[in-house]
């Protein structure tokens, strides 16, 4: 079974990483870099997905790290 997705996005003072359907950020970090990496690690661990918020808010880019539906071809 897949974890939550988790979410890169824009806070105040930097970029925090924050599980789907959380009220709590998981982490926060001074850079965007820093919250992707740690996003990816428990996406990985999790076997979900990353999805990148751009500084408007809206999703920019998704990574899947678990069973993709919709995978590359190749």
């Amino acid at each position: 079974m897949a974890g939550k997705n988790q979410h890169v996005v824009r806070r105040e003072d930097g970029w925090a990483v924050l599980g789907a359907g959380n009220s709590r950020d998981t982490a926060r970090y001074g850079t965007q870099a820093e919250a992707v990496d740690r996003a990816t690690e428990i996406a990985r661990n999790q076997q979900s997905e990353v999805l990148i918020h751009g500084r408007d808010g809206r999703i920019r880019e998704r990574n899947s790290y678990g069973n993709d539906p919709f995978p590359p071809p190749g």
